[in-house]
């Protein structure tokens, strides 16, 4: 256990999770704060550009995580995220002359470049033996990261753009300095095959899990449909401020940060990854679909720390089980490919979120999204046991 923890929270893991923190905190920040507020307030776009922005960067997110996972399994790992993290940076110097709405677009899918490798180089050093324990330790980095950042944002943007974009530019900046100091060495947890050979293997892949695609793909479409109208459904039908919506973003936060380790634990000690995922999507379904219904600020508060709870207890179950169809000598390119299918779904999302939110209202995409989350978790209580069964899909 001790060598466990010597090399889990070793100098370099703590190295990655800084930085992790980092991109989170900016992505967070810019896309359900900064871009939905600027755009709209400062630019004066509509929705649904907004949302083709945030499908953009989804779009450049999704594409590069096949190749920055094949990237990851030939070159160093520094050169990866360092170069990735300076199109972030670019990315975000762009906003600056964002006059015109293809600028914005460009700027937020010039952005999208760098936030994939830290995450996947993340992913390819969790251990086995633990990886729903581990998967809660980087899922809560995550999640405080991703949390927090539109928390400070809405606070900064009650007065002013200008404080809050300089905030972004410079902690861009330091996530770039910071992966100076990555080691300078390709990902040793991995040995390299032929492409071909090793398309073969995740083809096969793919095949075993076929019947967790729904899940994949309908969950960040759910998640990503709410991006764009998030920070207005909360003005226009909750009667909130930028504070206040913020109160709301910690409460949901701080539910899922405190539940994470614990959850993922009890996920490790129990089993049952089924009913995790059942309860989890259940949850989730139920408390949009309440939200949507525009309640008081002291339930919508008590709602998003539901919210809060069953993504908590979603996450480390549902990375554990995915875990279980990555090839072992191709961890880079499998959690690539398997975060470039979770990716469609976020990439399309904000374009029907956006879309539907200016032809109907942002309520209805409160409510679809929620159907959907609930169709998810009824159709995994259907789902066979034996494909919940831990490395029961291993490829060796």
């Amino acid at each position: 256990m001790s060598t466990i923890r010597k090399t889990w929270f070793g100098p370099e893991i703590i190295l990655f999770s800084a930085i992790l923190f980092l991109v989170e905190f900016m992505r967070g920040a810019m896309l359900i704060s900064f871009l939905p507020i600027f755009g709209e307030k400062q630019l004066g776009l509509t929705l649904d550009i907004i949302g083709i922005a945030i499908t953009a960067h989804y779009l450049i997110d999704t594409l590069l995580k096949m190749a920055i996972g094949y990237l990851l399994d030939r070159f160093s790992i520094r050169f990866v995220v360092h170069i990735g993290l300076l199109f972030s940076l670019v990315g975000v110097l762009l906003f600056q002359f964002a006059y015109q709405p293809w600028i914005f677009i460009v700027a937020a899918a010039v952005y999208g470049v760098g936030i994939s490798p830290i995450w996947i180089v993340c992913l390819t050093k969790v251990s086995d033996d633990q990886r729903a324990t581990q998967m809660g330790f980087l899922y809560t980095i995550w999640f405080i990261g991703l949390g927090s950042g539109p928390i400070v944002c809405n606070i900064l943007l009650d007065y002013s753009t200008k404080i809050p974009y300089y905030l972004l530019l410079g902690l861009s900046f330091a996530a770039w300095i910071l992966a100076m100091f990555i080691s300078n060495r390709q990902n040793s947890t991995v040995t390299s095959l032929p492409l071909r050979e090793q398309f073969a293997i995740l083809r096969d892949r793919l095949r075993h899990m076929r019947l967790l695609l729904p899940g994949m793909v309908l969950q960040t479409m759910g998640a990503g449909m709410l991006v764009p109208i998030l920070p207005s459904f909360a003005e226009d039908h909750l009667g909130m401020s930028g504070t206040q919506y913020s109160f709301l973003l910690l409460a949901g936060g701080a539910f899922t940060v405190i539940s994470l380790i614990p959850l993922g634990r009890l996920s490790d000690k129990l089993g049952g990854k089924k009913w995790f995922l059942v309860l989890g999507f259940g949850g989730i379904g139920l408390g949009l679909y309440l939200i949507g219904l525009a309640p008081p600020l002291w339930e919508s508060i008590l709602l998003a720390s539901v919210l809060g709870l069953s993504y908590a207890t979603l996450l480390p179950a549902w990375n554990a089980l995915l875990a279980n169809y990555v090839p072992p000598r191709q961890q880079g390119l499998g959690w690539g490919i398997f975060s470039t299918v979770e990716g469609i779904g976020g990439m399309i999302g904000p374009v029907v979120g956006g879309t539907l939110a200016s032809w109907h209202g942002e309520s209805l995409v409160i409510w679809v999204s929620a159907v959907m989350f609930l169709i998810i978790g009824f159709f995994y209580i259907w789902f066979p046991f034996r494909a919940f069964a831990d490395n029961g899909a291993r490829v060796e």
